[in-house]
C-alpha cells in the first residue's frame, strides 16, 4: 500500500516527461505558421504500473481564450486514476499552458492539482522584464529571472513536436516550473517502427535526462526513461516508459485512429489544394 501511494503521483506526473522535453539547439527555430497540430486535437493515454491499469492522461489542444494577452495557443494535459485505483490513491490533475504564436515562449501557466496533495497553481510570465512569478493558494513566491524564450513543462511538447529530430543529437532547453529555471536535456536516439494496437509504426526514440528529475526518480539508482513520437511532420507522442525502484511503467496513445485520421486529413487537403491549383489554372 506504502509503495503504491508514493508511486502513483509519478505516474500521472507524466509531465515530468514533458517536463524533461524541453529542448533547443541553437540552430532550432521557434514554430513556423504550417503547424504539425490543429485546435481539437486529442491524444488520449492509459498509464500502468507493473502491467496494471492505473489510469489515464489526455493532451488536447484548444482555441486560446480572449483575455490572456500574448496567447495564441492553449495546450491542457488531464490525468486521472481509474476507480479501482482511487480507492488506494486518488489523483486528479489539469494543466493548462498559453503561448506566444511561435510557441517559444510561455505567456501564462496554472495547474490545478486534487487527491492526497491539494494543489492550485498558477505562474504568470512577464515577458518584458523576462520573469515568471509562481503562486499557489496564497503561497506567493518572488520573481525569478528567466533566459529568453523559456518554456513551461506542457508547451515545449508541443515546440518540440516542430523541429527535426536527428539521431545522434543532445538537445537542450531552459524550462521552468516557476520556482527555478533549469536546462532539460534529452538525448535523440534512434528510429525504431514499434508496435500499437496491432498495427506498426514508425517512431524516433528520445531519451530524457533525469538527474533534475525529483521524487521517485531521483531515489532510484540508473532510473531510465524513454519516449517514442511519430517519425513524421506531426511528432505525436505514442509510448513512454520507465523503470523506478517500485517497479515500471508506461503510457501508451490508446486512440490511435488519430494517427490514420489526420493522414486521411492531409491527404484530403493536398488534393483540394491541388484541384484548387488546377481551376485557377
Amino acid at each position: 500500500m506504502r509503495k503504491m501511494t508514493s508511486f502513483s503521483p509519478s505516474i500521472f506526473y507524466f509531465i515530468a516527461v514533458l517536463f524533461w522535453l524541453n529542448f533547443l539547439i541553437p540552430e532550432m527555430a521557434p514554430c513556423k505558421p504550417l503547424l504539425p497540430f490543429k485546435n481539437g486535437e486529442r491524444l488520449e493515454f492509459q498509464i500502468s504500473w507493473l502491467f496494471i491499469p492505473a489510469g489515464r492522461a489526455v493532451l488536447q489542444v484548444e482555441p486560446p481564450p480572449g483575455n490572456i494577452p500574448g496567447a495564441a495557443h492553449h495546450f491542457v494535459l488531464t490525468a486521472s486514476t481509474y476507480p479501482a485505483i482511487d480507492l488506494i490513491y486518488k489523483f486528479r490533475e489539469r494543466v493548462d499552458s498559453y503561448t506566444s504564436a511561435l510557441i517559444n515562449r510561455t505567456v501564462f501557466y496554472k495547474k490545478r492539482q486534487q487527491g492526497k496533495t491539494e494543489r492550485d497553481i498558477t505562474i504568470h510570465f512577464n515577458l518584458k522584464r523576462n520573469t515568471a512569478q509562481y503562486t499557489n493558494f496564497k503561497e506567493v513566491m518572488p520573481p525569478i529571472k528567466l533566459p529568453e524564450d523559456t518554456l513551461d513543462p506542457l508547451a515545449a511538447l508541443y515546440f518540440i513536436r516542430c523541429q527535426s529530430l536527428v539521431p545522434g543529437q543532445t538537445i537542450e532547453r531552459p524550462i521552468t516550473d516557476g520556482k527555478k529555471v533549469v536546462i532539460g536535456r534529452l538525448r535523440v536516439i534512434k528510429r525504431e517502427v514499434i508496435r500499437l494496437a496491432g498495427h506498426y509504426y514508425k517512431t524516433i526514440k528520445l531519451e530524457p535526462e533525469l538527474k533534475e528529475v525529483k521524487g521517485v526518480f531521483e531515489k532510484s539508482k540508473n532510473a531510465k526513461m524513454y519516449v517514442w513520437v511519430t517519425d513524421d511532420k506531426r511528432k505525436i507522442l505514442v509510448r513512454l516508459k520507465s523503470r523506478v525502484v517500485v517497479g515500471s511503467f508506461i503510457a501508451t496513445l490508446i486512440n490511435t485512429d488519430i494517427l490514420g485520421k489526420q493522414d486521411r486529413e492531409d491527404k484530403k487537403e493536398r488534393t483540394e489544394n491541388s484541384t484548387a491549383a488546377d481551376d485557377y489554372i
